[in-house]
């Protein structure tokens, strides 16, 4: 969805609008195909995907990621006006945070699951509490 408005955003553009847009650095690279980046201009990679193979780990990275979408998209409402990007950024957002809701639901099902005290203390995946015989 996202790689289509921009599509519809830039398909249009003339030399002169692309130079006074501030696009011009990024068309020289990628004329108007997508590239992701930060709006500050970083790359992509794979940094930006975490996990570390412990549930609990994970589901806050997941919470976290959800967040931050749903922030960028409240952003993007505050600047963009045109109805055509702005109802299906209202979905995503939407989307974000039905995500949202359920890696909180799994993520408490994980701690009750656990049964534990402190379930921060140890990676439930692999450092399990072994029962004594």
């Amino acid at each position: 969805m996202i790689c289509a408005m921009v599509y519809q955003l830039t398909r249009d553009l003339t030399p002169e609008e692309i130079e006074k847009s501030g696009f011009a650095p990024y068309y020289v690279d990628h004329t108007t195909a997508l590239w992701p980046q930060a709006a500050g201009g970083i790359f992509n990679n794979s940094c930006q995907f975490q996990s570390k193979g412990d549930s609990v780990t994970d589901l806050h990275e997941d919470l976290a990621a959800e967040q931050k979408a749903r922030t960028t998209y409240d952003n993007i409402l505050r600047l963009i006006k045109d109805p055509e990007i702005c109802d299906p950024i209202r979905f995503l957002r939407e989307r974000e945070i039905v995500h949202y809701q359920r890696f909180g639901e799994a993520l408490r099902r994980v701690q009750d699951d656990l049964n534990f005290k402190n379930f921060y203390a140890f990676n439930p995946e692999f450092d399990m509490p072994r029962c004594k015989k």
